[in-house]
């Protein structure tokens, strides 16, 4: 028995299980839309669901198929300009804010398109005797960027369907069941953290993005981190005490913007009759006292962090006290009399803001070639969110991902936690 050739075939084959896996995931998302549905944008930052599943495709016929076999014969050239994001080495883009009035090609032609890809992709690999580190890359990074674009296509749908007055409901019976909500939040402590030079950023040996590396030091101030993340109900109670009204607890463009939008609410939220509801991915919902608020912009957490006399941890604060929370978690799993202190709510909920600008991790250098473009070129007046959310692919989830938006956006889904000196 070929022992080596046998481990060629398993690394192949468990590769081709996982790709077709993720790209399925993408079209399981769009079972229960129709044509129109996949057609919406209704704004510049969202996608159509259909342009996110040609632009998920048109990735892996560009950096890899047409990178890796001479013979391939991409499937509509124009797809090239249509469905590039912001890649300027490969070429022109179509405008993004327009992707909604592209209604050829159709829903139809895109699942076509991936159908197409698919084929070329997994007779690729079928073929392929040994699987080089740079198709493994590419294709990881495929992966993982498919895998983004399944996040934002469920932000997207939410925002798309929040503007309808009918409220409709996105029904994906198989991967997101009504969450039962909770009945009463736990009390809001802080965990202490002592002064610390720490690790931070991503191993070599495992997957990661290139804003994500190389692996450095920092020094940590001593800090108190949250237990959980802020509840509906609190928010609440800011927006009750005049928390939009008044100018001392809001940065200056912060200020500026919610008189400019006249916001006094969080995206998503309504009040009729006197009662608050919440727009969600099943229709309006009344209000969740005691479920983390989500959907907020930088510029509402850093108010609400100053309402409560506390600050947003820095993103380096943030992987830190993550870090020792699975790390106690593990103590406690071996231990019965454990009495580590417990932090709630790291990624299953929602994207947590930090108080970091988006820069480069010293020593940062982007991914080789185009598909360099990925992260580095948007590291400018944008802030760092970590954690996940209730959206993310929980395989998709590690502790040194770094998120980033603008701090005006919040169709994401975003959240707070707070941290004190």
């Amino acid at each position: 028995m070929n022992f080596t050739s046998n481990a060629k075939y398993e690394e192949i084959a468990s590769l081709i299980n996982r790709y077709h896996a993720i790209r399925q995931h993408s079209v399981n998302l769009i079972a229960e839309l129709s044509a129109e549905d996949c057609q919406l944008q209704a704004m510049a930052d969202v996608s159509p669901s259909k342009w996110h599943l040609a632009h998920t495709t048109w990735f892996f016929e560009t950096f890899l198929l047409t990178q890796q076999q001479a013979q391939y014969q991409v499937f509509d050239s124009a797809f090239k300009v249509l469905f590039n994001s912001y890649y300027n080495g490969i070429g022109d883009q179509y405008s993004r804010a327009s992707r909604g009035a592209l209604s050829r090609p159709s829903l139809e032609s895109v699942l076509g398109y991936r159908r197409y890809v698919d084929n070329a992709v997994l007779e690729f690999l079928n073929q392929t005797i040994h699987v080089s580190k740079e198709i493994a890359d590419i294709i990881e990074l495929g992966l993982n960027h498919e895998q983004q674009h399944q996040e934002l296509m469920l932000m997207d749908i939410k925002y798309n369907f929040s503007i309808n007055p009918l409220f409709p409901h996105y029904y994906d019976k198989n991967n997101n069941p009504v969450a039962v909500s909770q009945s009463q939040v736990s009390e809001l402590n802080f965990v202490p953290f002592s002064q610390q030079i720490i690790d931070i950023g991503a191993a070599d040996s495992d997957f990661s993005y290139d804003n994500e590396r190389p692996k450095h030091q920092v020094f940590i101030q001593p800090f108190r981190f949250a237990n959980r993340l802020i509840a509906n109900g609190e928010y609440l109670a800011f927006m009750q005490s005049g928390g939009y009204q008044n100018p001392e607890y809001w940065l200056s463009d912060g200020w500026a913007q919610i008189n400019k939008t006249h916001q006094t609410a969080p995206l998503y939220w309504h009040k009729i009759n006197n009662e608050w509801f919440e727009f969600t991915l099943h229709g309006l919902q009344p209000l969740a006292l005691a479920e983390p608020v989500t959907h907020i912009t930088f510029y509402e957490a850093s108010a609400y962090a100053h309402y409560c006399n506390a600050r947003l941890p820095t993103e380096f604060e943030w992987e830190y006290a993550a870090a020792h929370t699975l790390e106690d978690q593990f103590k406690q799993s071996n231990s019965a009399n454990s009495t580590a202190p417990v932090i709630e709510q790291l990624t299953e909920h929602c994207w947590q803001w930090t108080n970091s600008a988006y820069l480069p991790y010293p020593g940062f250098k982007p991914i080789a070639g185009v598909a360099g473009e990925y992260n580095g070129k948007f590291m400018a007046n944008q802030m760092v969110l970590r954690g996940g959310c209730k959206f993310t692919p929980k395989n998709h989830l590690r502790l040194t991902y770094r998120n980033f938006y603008y701090p005006h956006q919040a169709w994401m889904r975003s959240g707070i936690r707070l941290a004190k000196d």
